[in-house]
């Protein structure tokens, strides 16, 4: 599935959002469509929407292993992990979309050890 089917699906689903993430300059919600794998960059895709307009952002591969506990690159690996760490995961994506205006984001692993990302 494409980058755009998943900003699609996101834009289909605005009135199905999770809550937003207060501290933000902007209003972030995740929707609730079901997280892409993609098997060419190695990374699981879901979308944000920022003041109801979505953002496709995604977490690599080598994130979700080093932080989620997926046992390998496969699919079903990668996903069960990104379900496993669905709520750090926003958390930082809000924190990386309010840094950054909003804008498409890739988390990488050393994202996840950066200074007040790690987990509580």
């Amino acid at each position: 599935m494409s980058v755009a089917h998943v900003a699609q699906r996101a834009a289909a689903s605005r009135s199905a959002s999770r809550p937003a993430y207060e501290d933000s300059t902007m209003h972030i919600t995740f929707a609730d469509e079901a997280p892409v794998f993609d098997g060419d960059d190695l990374a699981i895709h879901f979308a944000a929407l920022i003041d109801g307009e979505p953002v496709v952002c995604s977490i690599t591969a080598e994130a979700l292993e080093d932080h989620f506990g997926a046992t390998s690159a496969r699919e079903e690996d990668l996903l069960d992990a990104y379900a496993r760490g669905t709520a750090r995961i926003r958390a930082v994506c809000a924190e990386v979309l309010d840094d950054n205006g909003g804008q498409p984001a890739v988390l990488r692993s050393g994202l996840f050890r950066v200074a007040g990302m790690e987990p509580d």
